[in-house]
């Protein structure tokens, strides 16, 4: 079975999109994030984390 507990990162979007390459804004929506202060909850993987990365700038991350 599948481990219940799994880990996950909440991340919250602290800067605007506006201005930005268009890759960034993708990512962001990938992330779940379209708007200012918004929050999403994710399972912290390699890929997720990969992401978080690259818009580093933009967010802010709670493990």
């Amino acid at each position: 079975m599948a481990d219940s507990k799994k880990n996950m990162v909440r991340v919250t979007q602290t800067g605007s999109p506006i201005g930005r390459p268009k890759d960034q804004r993708a990512t962001l929506v990938g992330l779940g994030l379209n708007k200012m202060h918004r929050t999403n909850e994710l399972e912290d993987t390699p890929s997720v984390r990969g992401m978080i990365n690259k818009v580093k700038h933009l967010v802010r991350v709670e493990d």
